[in-house]
């Protein structure tokens, strides 16, 4: 299992634009070699998927909520998946989680690796 680390969460307007990043502890290049995911879980809320990055980065898959205003990215020079959200609304609001896995997948059984999250909070 890998060790993942989210940064890059903050306060943004409502209409605002953020991008989060996620990266293996010690920059770990073996990152490269996994899908990544995005999840998020919102206060009393079920955590959701949000996105899916395929290895090498030539497929990606949003959630109907998401989709048209978050893009999912990787730099594999630097080990680095990125969430770029735009348009952000309130119920944009949760603490944000990236997860590697095994398989190309919207489920969670499919990641085995976490990391701790990043908050993302939109308010004015």
């Amino acid at each position: 299992q890998l060790r993942l680390v989210e940064s890059g969460g903050g306060l943004v307007q409502p209409g605002g634009s953020l991008t989060i990043s996620c990266t293996a502890a010690f920059g770990h290049v073996v990152l490269n070699y996994h899908p990544v995911a995005w999840f998020r879980q919102a206060p009393g809320k079920e955590r959701e998927w949000i996105a899916t990055i395929s290895i090498g980065g030539g497929h990606t898959s949003y959630a109907t909520t998401v989709e048209g205003r978050f893009t999912i990215s990787r730099d594999d020079d630097s080990s680095t998946v990125y969430l770029q959200m735009n348009r952000m609304g309130p119920d944009d609001t949760a603490l944000y989680f990236c997860a590697a896995g095994t398989a190309y997948s919207f489920r969670e059984s499919q990641y085995d690796s976490w990391g701790q999250g990043t908050q993302v909070t939109v308010s004015s």
